[in-house]
């Protein structure tokens, strides 16, 4: 197994989304890594409405996801991480998510798994297994939701 040197997270602030927040941090402490905590939005209601999924938290505007990234590094920094950034994009979960793997040449991604056995994950596909087929770095999805 590689070394993983940039470690990349998701949260849209829900509970869930920070348990995989802590997962990433505790991988991201032991290999003394970058964690960079991911968040998406969308600009307006019209975006949002848009997306035929709704199996995460919409987020509206700017300033939401920045609040979120901010609650996101405080739970990080409690397990052990030094280096924590943030990042934050417009677009679906899995584009935001995608173009902060992209831009930061990520080793590994790490996602919780809301949505991925709900009729419409199975159907119209999740954030957890839309992100496992477009990623090129390894993905870990965290138990986070029964």
């Amino acid at each position: 197994m590689s070394d993983y040197n940039k470690i990349v997270v998701g949260t849209d602030g829900s509970k869930s989304s920070l348990l995989a927040v802590e997962r990433a941090a505790k991988i991201a402490a032991a290999f003394d890594a970058t964690l960079i905590i991911g968040c998406a939005y969308y600009e307006n209601q019209e975006q949002a409405s848009k997306t035929l999924r709704q199996d995460s938290v919409t987020i509206l505007g700017d300033e939401k996801a920045q609040a979120n990234l901010a609650s996101g590094k405080e739970h990080a920094e409690k397990f052990g991480v030094t280096k924590v950034e943030t990042a934050v994009r417009p677009g679906t979960p899995v584009q935001a998510l995608m173009s902060i793997v992209n831009d930061n040449k990520a080793d590994l991604l790490i996602v919780g798994n809301r949505g991925i056995n709900s009729l419409t994950g199975r159907l119209l596909g999740s954030v957890p297994a839309d992100v496992a087929r477009q990623s090129d770095c390894d993905v870990m999805i965290v138990h986070t939701v029964n």
